[in-house]
Order: structure tokens, then C-alpha cells, then sequence
């Protein structure tokens, strides 16, 4: 935990300072990456899986390797670098991509989803990405994530494909067996919370202990430009969140109990973050300040960058494909200035996890929450 101080802390004066106008924007410390649009899934929260299906030709604006590695090289040390999709294992390069990230990015920490529709596909380069790290990066920490919103058939019927939750049990089997040829992979389980299965939540999460993964983390379902879902109703009401996230923390509070000291860290995050979640719902407005195109940053397929996934189409900063792949002519640019300006003006308010996280580091009162619950 020291370590991870030292490098994020300068970076928290700097993105505080910005916000103060007294510094230009550094880099975020925090990159989702969207490797590809490609998805087997049929979610009712998500409808990525229809983009390449409706329009196959933007197959080929996906950015090429080489195109990869040139916007890593420009933009220096990324610590948490997650992988995002559609699918992320339906990208054919995707141990290629690790690679390059982990050699120009220097990642402390590498967190990849999974809708687990193709067990063999997922162990197969998780491996491969493992043999890398341990030969390679061996101080990187490889967390995967398979998804897991109901139990049984009714999992199914939430993620659009039939037989999903027996591979979702047999790809998180197949990466425990994993775990002793790599020290810092962590299994995971997730939970999309929505209108679907907020009332099962009890169940869901009692089951998922059985299971015993390294971590469970939950996140409500939102509607976001990235996913197209925009229209539609997906997210839980606020008193039935409430409800189903009160049961969620006290499950996951005795399973953490005797984990490890990164594990308990980011289970505290978890727990104030699920508190200022409910804020949001109920107040519809930001409760702390959002750093989102400070802090983070989300790049697309096709070489967009996004403050977040939420505001994305509606609101780029820019593509770098037109920056001649350099991250930070992109990232100084006027149009990058005027989404967080937007952002700044309390435009848009959402419970988007992966954004609060840096947002909690950023705010005092919330962050002494965190150091607090892992103390105690």
C-alpha cells in the first residue's frame, strides 16, 4: 500500500491543483481501454452486442496493434489499466495488447471483465497473459472478473445466451486452478444490479460466498452513451438498492475478513463508494466532485478518448487517430477543456464505480471513510 501512495498521491495534488486552475491537466492514472465492440452476449442492460451486427463495416476502424503501441508509448505511466469491451477475449491480440501496456504503461494493477460465454477462449489467454506477467512484470496484479447476475437459467435469461451461468462457473473453476502459477491474480465475481434482479440480490451473493472468489464487487446498472441504452429503464429503484446493497456489504464485510491487505483496501473503496451511490440515486445530483478527464480516462476501439463511458459519444474529447496517436496533444487539447468543463458545471450526475473510486481518493471526508474501514 506504500508503494501505490507514493506514485498516486503527487498525482492527487496535481489533479486538485487543476481544479484550482493552478496546474494544466496531467496524466490520469486510471485507463479503460475498450479493445472491441465484438460481444456473444445479449444483455437487457447492454446493447454493444448490436453495433458490429447492424454495422459490420466498423469491424475495421478498430485500432491495429501497431496503432496500440504507438498511444502507449505517448502517454507514460497509466497504475490501474483496465480492460474493457464487448468481450474483451474476443479480441485476437488481446495478450499482444497486454504486453504493450505492462511495457509502456508499467500498470501496477490489470483488471479484465468476462461474460465467460467462451470458457477454452478465456483460460486459454489468461494463461498466456500469466506466463507474460511472471516472466516479464512479475510485481503487476492481473484481476478477471467473469460476470455473474443471477443464479441458474435465470442468469441466462438476464445475459441473452443459454447454458452462460454453468461456463461462468466453469471459467471461474479453470482461473482458481490458475492461481498458483501467478501470485498477484486475483479471481473475481461481478454483479450488475438492475430492475431485473435487485430483489435477488440475498440470494445471489450467498451463493457467490460458497464459491469463495478473492473479491465480489457490485455495481449498479446505469444508462450510458457507451452502452446505447440510454432509452431504457435498467436501474433498481433507489429504497430497493438500498436494501439489496445494506445485505450485499454485510456478506461480503465476513468473507473479507481474512483476505489480504489489497483485497481489504479495495473493499473499503467499495463501501463508501455503494453509500455515495445511494446519495446519487436519491438526490440525483454529484455528492463529491467528479474527476472524471482528470483522473481517467476511457479510450474506444476506434481511438476516441472519453472522460467516461457515460458521457462518451454525447460528449469525446477528441480521437487519436487525428492527435497523430499522441495521448497528450489529445489530452491538452481545447475540446478534452471543454467536456471537463462540462463535467466541472455539475452537467451530468452518475454512480459510474469505476470513476467514484478515483473521485473518493480525491475527496477528504470520503477518503478518511476508507482509511478508517481498512484500520478497523
Amino acid at each position: 500500500m506504500i508503494r501505490e501512495l507514493r506514485e498516486i498521491i503527487p498525482k492527487i495534488i496535481g489533479y486538485r491543483l487543476y481544479r484550482l486552475g493552478l496546474f494544466r491537466p496531467g496524466s490520469p492514472f486510471n485507463l479503460t481501454f475498450s479493445v472491441t465492440h465484438h460481444c456473444q452476449s445479449k444483455c437487457r442492460t447492454c446493447h454493444i452486442w448490436q453495433i458490429y451486427r447492424r454495422h459490420p463495416e466498423k469491424v475495421q476502424t478498430e485500432l491495429t496493434l501497431w496503432e496500440i503501441e504507438k498511444i502507449f508509448k505517448s502517454m507514460g505511466h497509466i497504475y490501474i489499466f483496465n480492460i474493457s469491451g464487448g468481450e474483451p477475449f474476443l479480441r485476437t491480440d488481446l495478450v499482444e495488447i497486454v504486453d504493450a501496456a505492462c511495457k509502456h504503461l508499467s500498470p501496477g494493477i490489470i483488471h479484465i471483465p468476462t461474460n465467460a460465454v467462451s470458457p477454452p477462449l478465456v483460460l486459454k489467454k489468461t494463461s498466456a497473459i500469466i506466463d507474460i506477467l511472471k516472466t516479464r512484470y512479475p510485481d503487476t496484479r492481473l484481476t478477471i472478473k467473469p460476470s455473474l447476475d443471477q443464479i441458474g437459467e435465470e442468469h441466462d435469461v438476464i445475459r441473452g445466451v443459454k447454458g452462460n451461468f454453468k461456463k461462468v462457473i466453469q471459467v471461474f473453476d479453470g482461473l482458481k486452478a490458475l492461481k498458483p502459477r501467478y501470485k498477484h491474480l486475483d479471481v473475481e465475481l461481478g454483479t450488475v444490479i438492475s430492475k431485473w434482479n435487485v430483489h435477488d440480490i440475498k440470494a445471489i451473493s450467498e451463493f457467490v460466498m460458497k464459491l469463495q472468489p478473492d473479491s465480489y464487487r457490485n455495481e449498479i446498472a446505469e444508462q450510458r452513451s457507451e452502452m446505447f441504452n440510454t432509452s431504457h429503464t435498467i436501474a433498481p429503484n433507489p429504497d430497493d438498492y438500498k436494501k439489496a446493497v445494506g445485505f450485499f456489504v454485510s456478506q461480503t464485510e465476513k468473507h473479507m475478513k481474512n483476505r489480504g491487505s489489497f483485497q481489504k483496501i479495495t473493499h473499503a473503496f467499495r463501501r463508501v463508494y455503494y453509500d455515495l451511490a445511494i446519495r446519487i440515486l436519491d438526490e440525483q445530483r454529484k455528492v463529491i466532485p467528479c474527476y472524471a478527464g482528470i483522473s481517467n480516462a476511457h479510450m474506444t476501439p476506434d481511438g476516441d478518448i472519453w472522460a467516461c463511458c457515460t458521457l462518451g459519444y454525447d460528449h469525446p474529447m477528441g480521437n487519436l487517430r487525428d492527435h497523430g496517436y499522441n495521448f497528450h496533444q489529445l489530452w491538452k487539447s481545447r475540446q478534452a477543456e471543454s467536456v471537463r468543463q462540462h463535467i466541472k458545471a455539475k452537467n451530468c450526475a452518475c454512480p459510474m464505480a469505476n470513476q467514484m473510486y478515483a473521485n473518493i481518493l480525491m475527496a477528504p471526508l470520503p477518503f478518511i471513510r476508507v482509511l478508517m474501514k481498512i484500520i478497523c
